[in-house]
C-alpha cells in the first residue's frame, strides 16, 4: 500500500501549517516539515510545540534561509528529504509541497492513483529545446555563476552577470547530464529518493554546480531524474494543480472555486487563499473521507482564463496606420454576416450564394479551416489574415473577379468590423441574433474547451450564467459601436420581419428576401 512522506516547504501561518500536517498524517502518512530559518522564531515553537507528540511528523534541524530563485530552497528541500527518508522507512512515496498547498482529493483516491502505476510524476523537459522558459534568461542560467539573488541583491545580481558576460567566464556544464527543467512541486518513489540522495553524496561537482544556476529548484531535481531513471518510468507532469496569471503570478484559490478544483486530474492545488477558511475546511475534510468517485478533467487552465478574461476586453481598437491607408475599394460591396452559432450564418451565406450574384467565404477570419484560395502565404494561419485583414480581402475581390463579397464574421470580432466600417468601401453588417439555451451553451463550452464530458454539474452552473452574459455583452458591444449600416434580423421574430430586415441589407426585391427569410432550418441547432 501506498504511504506518502510530504516535504513540507512553509515560513509562515502556522496554524495553517498545524491544521495540514494533522490532516495529512490522519491518514497514516507522513510530514517532513522545513520552516524557513527567515521565519519568526515564535511560529516555530507554536508549531513544534503543536506537533511534537505526532510521530507522522518530523522537523528538518538544519534549517535554511530560503530566496527565491536560490540554491537556497533546494537546500532545504534535500534537508527535508533526507529527515523524511531516514524517519520514515516505510513510506513509498515523496510528495513535494508548499504550505498553501492542499489535498483536492481524498487519501484513498491519492493512494490507490499511486499504487497504480510505477513511476515517477515530475516535469521534466529539456532545457534547451523546450519552450518552457517563456523570457528572460535562458542558458544564461547555467553557463554563468550566480552568487547573489536577484530579488533581494538586485544591483549585485546584475553586476555580476554583466562583468562575467564582458569578460566571457562561462562554465561547463557537467558532461554527462542532460540539464531539465520543470515545475518544483514533483512526486517522487522511495527507491528515486534514495537514488538521488546516493547521487549527492558521490557527485558534489554535479551539487556544486547546480548551487550557483539561476532557479535550480526547477532545474535540480529534474536533471537528476532523467538521469538516474529509466524513461518510462517517469510521468513528465506534476501532480500538483497550480494556474499563472498573464503577469506570471501564481492564481489564488478562494472559497468558492472547490468544485473547479475537485474537478481536475491532480491530488493538491496551490495555491489556496489564507482568507479561505471554508475552502480549507471542505478541502481537508475531503482528504480524511473515503470518496473514491471524482469526475476529473482536463478543462481548468481554459476555464480560468475565460472567467478572468471577461473584464480585460478593451473596447478601444486602432488599426495600423499601414491597414487606414489602404481601402478595399471605394465601389466594392463587403457583405458581413456576423452571428455565434456559426452554422446559421453559413446557412444564411450558402442560400445567399445561390439566390443573389455574390460571392461568400465562411469564417475566414475565425476558422483556421475555411477554405480560402491561395494567394502567396497570407491566407495560411488566421494570425495573417487578421493582421493583413484590408490586403487579404482585396486579394480576395481581385480573385474573384467580384465587386461584391460576403463573410461570416463571430460577434467578438467587433474590432475587424470597425475597420472595415471605416473603410471606403460599402460595408454593412447583417447581425443574426439567436437564442442560447442551457444545451447549446453547455455544448459551446465543450466545443472551446471550457468543459468536458466529466465536468461536474456545479462547474457547469457557474460557466453558464458567465457565457450567457458574454454573449450578450458582445452584441452590446456591436450596438455601442453605431455602425451607420447595421441591420438585424432576430430568431423570435417573424419571418416577414426578417425579410423585410433581409430585403433592406442586400438591396433586393421583397420576394427572393422573404425565399432567403425562409431559408430551412436556418436558426435550428
Amino acid at each position: 500500500m501506498a504511504k506518502i512522506a510530504f516535504i513540507l516547504l512553509c515560513h509562515k501561518d502556522a496554524p495553517a501549517i498545524i491544521g495540514l500536517a494533522e490532516r495529512l498524517t490522519a491518514t497514516g502518512d507522513y510530514v517532513a516539515i522545513h520552516f524557513d530559518a527567515r521565519a519568526k522564531p515564535a511560529d516555530y515553537a507554536t508549531i513544534t510545540t503543536a506537533l511534537a507528540d505526532n510521530p507522522g511528523v518530523v522537523f528538518v534541524k538544519k534549517r535554511i534561509k530560503c530566496g527565491w530563485g536560490g540554491w537556497s530552497l533546494v537546500r532545504a528541500t534535500l534537508n527535508a528529504v533526507e529527515a523524511a527518508e531516514e524517519s520514515f522507512p516505510d513510506a513509498t512515496h515523496f510528495y513535494m509541497l508548499s504550505g498553501d498547498c492542499l489535498p483536492v482529493k481524498s487519501a484513498a483516491y491519492a493512494h490507490r492513483f499511486l499504487e497504480a502505476a510505477d513511476c515517477d510524476y515530475i516535469e521534466a523537459f529539456d532545457f534547451f529545446t523546450s519552450d518552457w522558459i517563456k523570457t528572460g534568461l535562458k542558458e544564461e542560467r547555467l553557463i554563468y555563476r550566480h552568487w547573489f539573488n536577484e530579488r533581494t541583491q538586485k544591483a549585485l545580481f546584475y553586476r555580476s552577470y554583466n562583468i562575467q558576460k564582458k569578460l566571457k567566464l562561462t562554465r561547463r556544464i557537467p558532461a554527462d547530464i542532460e540539464v531539465q527543467i520543470g515545475s518544483q512541486w514533483w512526486c517522487l518513489r522511495r527507491r528515486t529518493i534514495e537514488a538521488m540522495l546516493d547521487f549527492c553524496r558521490k557527485r558534489p561537482d554535479v551539487v556544486r554546480f547546480f548551487s550557483t544556476t539561476w532557479i535550480p529548484d526547477e532545474t535540480f531535481f529534474q536533471t537528476l531524474a532523467r538521469h538516474l531513471v529509466p524513461e518510462r518510468e517517469i510521468e513528465s507532469r506534476t501532480l500538483t494543480f497550480k494556474l499563472f496569471s498573464d503577469y506570471g503570478m501564481p492564481v489564488t484559490f478562494y472559497n468558492d472555486q472547490y468544485n473547479l478544483l475537485i474537478s481536475q486530474d491532480y491530488l493538491f492545488a496551490r495555491k489556496i487563499s489564507p482568507e479561505a477558511g471554508l475552502l480549507k475546511a471542505r478541502l481537508g475534510a475531503l482528504w480524511q473521507s473515503d470518496q473514491l468517485d471524482f469526475a476529473t478533467s482536463g478543462e481548468g487552465e481554459k476555464l480560468y482564463g475565460f472567467l478572468t478574461g471577461r473584464g480585460r476586453i478593451g473596447k478601444r481598437y486602432a488599426p495600423r496606420f499601414w491597414e487606414r491607408e489602404s481601402s478595399l475599394g471605394a465601389d466594392r460591396d463587403l457583405y458581413m454576416l456576423v452571428c455565434k452559432k456559426w452554422h446559421v450564418a453559413k446557412r444564411l451565406l450558402a442560400a445567399s450564394v445561390n439566390l443573389l450574384d455574390i460571392r461568400g467565404l465562411e469564417y475566414l477570419f475565425d476558422e483556421a479551416g475555411c477554405a480560402v484560395p491561395h494567394l502567396g502565404g497570407i491566407e495560411r494561419t488566421l494570425e495573417k489574415r487578421n493582421r493583413h485583414r484590408r490586403a487579404l480581402m482585396r486579394m480576395l475581390f481581385d480573385y474573384h473577379r467580384t465587386d461584391r463579397l460576403m463573410i461570416c464574421l463571430d460577434p467578438a470580432n467587433v474590432g475587424l468590423m470597425r475597420d472595415f466600417m471605416s473603410d471606403r468601401a460599402n460595408a454593412r453588417i447583417l447581425e443574426l441574433q439567436c437564442t442560447f439555451d442551457d444545451q447549446y451553451l453547455v455544448g459551446h463550452a465543450m466545443r472551446v474547451g471550457l468543459a468536458t464530458q466529466e465536468t461536474p454539474d456545479e462547474v457547469i452552473t457557474r460557466i453558464l450564467p458567465t457565457l450567457r452574459h458574454e454573449f450578450e455583452d458582445e452584441s452590446i458591444r456591436i450596438r455601442d459601436a453605431e455602425f451607420p449600416r447595421h441591420w438585424r434580423i432576430r430568431q423570435d421574430r417573424s419571418t416577414a420581419e426578417n425579410a423585410n430586415v433581409l430585403a433592406a441589407f442586400f438591396d433586393i426585391d421583397l420576394d427572393t428576401a422573404h425565399q432567403l427569410a425562409e431559408t430551412p432550418y436556418l436558426f435550428a441547432d
